[in-house]
């Protein structure tokens, strides 16, 4: 099945204005917004993610919705597991090689 989970946009990369770390049913990762650049993104927005890919920015009512919706469904599962792969934790890994910390 393919899921379309919504994400809360924590901050944007002031480096690439195309990634951003999203928080996913409290769990954060890096997504992709490419695909937005005719939205304004800022932090505190809500997006559509599909295999780190941000697809359409949405509001907060509708992010609700969907949540409810994938746990109705009892996709919630699906949706954390789908975001496990987004990116951070090779970010946190290359800081700790560095002796950043964790």
């Amino acid at each position: 099945m393919c899921l379309a989970i919504p994400g809360r946009i924590v901050t944007l990369d002031t480096d690439d204005r195309n990634q951003a770390v999203v928080e996913v049913v409290g769990v954060r990762r890096k997504v992709d917004l490419g695909l937005l650049q005719d939205e304004s993104i800022r932090p505190g927005d809500w997006v559509l993610i599909h295999v780190g890919f941000a697809m359409s920015k949405i509001s907060e009512a509708d992010a609700a919705d969907q949540i409810r919706t994938l746990a109705i469904l009892g996709e919630s599962e699906a949706a954390i597991e789908e975001v496990q792969g987004y990116g951070l934790e090779d970010e946190k890994h290359s800081n700790n090689e560095r002796g950043a910390g964790p």
